[in-house]
């Protein structure tokens, strides 16, 4: 981070609204702060205020401030006396991905794959300035959450991560030891063959428990967004790939990408700081706009 530092001014702050949390950054001097609160409804000055006041940050004190994310747009030109600059999502995830991936000057015309896992996933190619949306998937954190309320009684992410840490994937899910007896490729006989199959199959009539029903359901989750990152980033030649969102926070999902990263010889770089980098991606963009 402290790399970042000399894009910015003293005091400088960005605003990311997703469709379930909303991410803030602020650089003041030397320091960086971060903090995230749940989404709730479209911003507005009250809510804007009252959310950097949340940090310890007075937006009149801002010289301007940068948003980004779905929900950005519907903010006026101003709130108050404090100029707004709109980033585009998809630049603000690829700048984001290459500055917690501290690629800067000749480095960042590196071509990166930046896989933005919030409520679903973007994958945006970023290579210097250029930055496109080149695939995703509906399927991320909201799909996470949406079917763990079905499965699991709870849309807690915390308490989500606490079952599936504890359980086995394998309990509801069918390995290739299961399927064919053994190992395919470069893939071991206890790797997936068919999210939740265990549960499909006309002879099963045991219970599954609550721990392995999370792990699989994370399992679900990551083995799709890995899979689809290293596809997308061999498909454009991207020399990097970086994972950044939320879901990343979860330690059973940073597990689950490192297994297919593995399984695939793929290198998925999980950076400091992911769930806040579409927001740092902002500020930096938003630094240069202002100057």
């Amino acid at each position: 981070m402290n790399k970042l530092m000399r894009h910015s001014h003293n005091l400088a702050a960005a605003i990311d609204f997703g469709i379930s949390n909303t991410d803030v950054v602020v650089q003041r001097g030397g320091e960086w702060l971060t903090w995230t609160r749940p989404y709730t409804s479209d911003p507005d000055e009250v809510s804007v205020r009252a959310l950097l006041a949340a940090g310890g940050v007075a937006l009149d004190d801002l010289p301007y401030l940068a948003v980004t994310g779905g929900r950005h747009r519907v903010l006026p030109e101003r709130l108050g006396t404090t100029a707004v600059i709109k980033i585009n999502e998809v630049q603000a995830i690829g700048r984001g991905g290459q500055a917690l991936l501290e690629l800067e000057g000749e480095a960042r015309h590196t071509p990166v794959m930046v896989a933005s896992c919030g409520s679903g996933t973007a994958l945006v190619k970023a290579e210097g300035d250029r930055y496109a949306h080149v695939s995703g998937s509906a399927v991320g954190g909201g799909t996470m959450l949406g079917l763990a309320r079905l499965l699991l009684g709870t849309i807690d992410p915390r308490e989500i991560e606490r079952l599936a840490v504890q359980g086995d994937r394998n309990g509801a899910d069918l390995s290739l030891a299961d399927v064919i007896t053994g190992p395919i490729g470069s893939l071991p006989a206890d790797a997936t063959a068919v999210n939740f199959g265990r549960l499909g199959r006309a002879s099963f009539h045991g219970d599954v428990s609550r721990a392995d029903l999370a792990a699989a359901l994370v399992n679900l989750i990551a083995q799709t967004i890995a899979l689809i990152t290293i596809n997308a980033s061999r498909a454009h030649a991207c020399q990097r790939v970086v994972l950044i969102g939320h879901m990343l926070d979860m330690s059973s999902f940073r597990a689950v990408v490192a297994l297919v990263g593995q399984y695939y010889a793929a290198e998925l770089q999980v950076v400091e700081r992911p769930g806040y980098a579409t927001a740092i991606g902002a500020l930096l963009l938003g630094a240069h706009a202002a100057t």
